[in-house]
């Protein structure tokens, strides 16, 4: 058995957020393999769900994966706090290769850089990858993939969490193309009338108010709010206003910079330094944003350690942004070093919680076994980092579930797309292909 096909075949892609190829992930060779499930956005829950009801499968992808790179030992990053989760997966350890890497309640204990120090010890360097010292990460529902992959069964489905003002919080596999609309009908429909939902995190993820958007092969969830809550209010202003009110009021005081996971990790972050190239300062908005080339987005300079409410983690993308324009690479001087109080400015994450007021929308998502029965769906052809993939169907054409329609160019970074259902293609463009029941 070739592992590395049957992952490409099936078109696994990384299933917590970057959509990474893991096919190419598959055809290195490391020390360490690790299981990412620490889960540190805040209502969403799918991983401790995946983790409960399929650690079988969810460890067999951990240990193809880890015969395929040659790796000496898995550690299987989870939160201390999910104990019916831990008690599932460590019941599923057999070669003593395995074992569990348990993290604190902290935010963002999942962000890769944070789990490769938390389990190895070691650095990863400054715009590098955990293959550099020796590591591949994947979300604990790309093992699952990884799993059914050898089974010849390729990604047509998601694992989503559905939280908030929904009248049944709950997680649940939907087909890959499902749209918002159906996902919510079957969670019982939003328990509100007027709200806003956040796509795969309220931190790292984005806002809509399309119903008709769809889920993709990274979607982790969907979390609906009031649409007058503080977040989504804050969220959909305008970039020239945050960029005014952060240009008028910023007082430097360095909180943002002072709790940066990445700067405490020893990386050239400095996100007040970065609010200067609004105009705080006359010196060339190039030389602070520089500071921002290191930054991860999780969001927690701006929603947590701001004392003024202002947007340093937006400055910071925009900063990434204009540096690559100008083809701009900061290059850190100082060696990686972890700050002695690292530890000490942790961010619990009832206190993140607490600070976004959001402590009232935390409830238990448990997994359902059905899925949404849906009519249609709206397949993305780009849902990976890379290339989109190109379709393989017309219009009119005949598809069933699990039917490739869509590939990539041979030598281009991207993954396979496979009918979620079986149906009708009544769509076909370069974004997207429709099948319809």
């Amino acid at each position: 058995m070739d592992l590395v096909q049957k992952i490409f075949d099936a078109g696994v892609v990384g299933a917590g957020g970057a959509g990474f190829p893991t096919h190419v992930k598959a055809k290195s060779k490391v020390e360490f393999v690790l299981v990412n499930g620490a889960e540190c956005e805040p209502l969403i829950h799918k991983d401790f769900e995946l983790m409960k009801n399929f650690a079988a499968d969810i460890v067999h992808g951990a240990e193809l994966m880890a015969n395929q790179t040659s790796a000496k030992r898995t550690y299987f990053g989870i939160k201390a706090k999910n104990g019916e989760a831990i008690e599932a997966i460590e019941n599923k350890y057999s070669n003593g290769k395995i074992e569990s890497c348990l993290l604190g309640d902290f935010y963002p204990s999942g962000d890769e850089y944070e789990l490769v120090y938390a389990a190895t010890k070691r650095l990863i360097p400054p715009y590098g990858l955990p293959l550099d010292v020796g590591c591949v990460v994947n979300n604990v529902e790309t093992f699952l993939n990884i799993s059914n992959a050898v089974k010849d069964l390729p990604v047509t489905q998601k694992f989503v969490c559905v939280a908030g003002c929904v009248k049944k919080p709950s997680t649940f596999f939907v087909p890959v193309g499902t749209s918002l609309k159906d996902v919510l009908e079957h969670a019982g429909g939003a328990a509100i009338e007027d709200y806003g939902i956040f796509i795969s995190g309220i931190l790292m993820g984005r806002l809509t108010f399309d119903l008709s958007e769809t889920v993709t092969k990274t979607t982790a969830g969907i979390i609906v709010l009031p649409s007058d809550h503080y977040l989504i209010d804050r969220t959909k202003r305008p970039i020239e206003d945050k960029n005014r009110i952060g240009k008028s009021a910023c007082d430097q005081c360095s909180y943002c910079t002072e709790f940066c996971p990445r700067y405490l990790l020893g990386y050239d972050v400095q996100p007040h330094k970065v609010m200067r190239s609004l105009g705080f300062s006359t010196t060339g908005s190039n030389v602070w944003n520089q500071y921002a080339d290191l930054c991860c987005s999780c969001g927690l300079c701006s929603l947590y350690a701001c004392p003024e409410d202002l947007y340093p983690r937006e400055a910071c993308d925009q900063g990434k942004v204009e540096n690559k324009k100008l083809g701009m690479r900061y290059e850190q001087q100082k060696p990686v070093k972890v700050h002695p109080i690292k530890e000490g400015r942790r961010v619990p994450l009832k206190q993140l919680m607490k600070r976004m007021d959001l402590l009232q929308y935390d409830a238990h998502t448990p997994f359902t076994k059905e899925s949404p029965a849906v009519s249609q769906v709206k397949i993305l052809l780009k849902q990976h980092l890379g290339t989109p993939a190109k379709s393989l169907v017309k219009l009119g054409e005949s598809v069933i579930k699990g039917q490739l329609i869509a590939d990539i160019e041979a030598g281009s970074l991207g993954a396979k797309i496979h009918a979620s259902i079986s149906g009708r293609v009544t769509h076909v463009s370069e974004e997207f292909i429709k099948i319809a029941k």
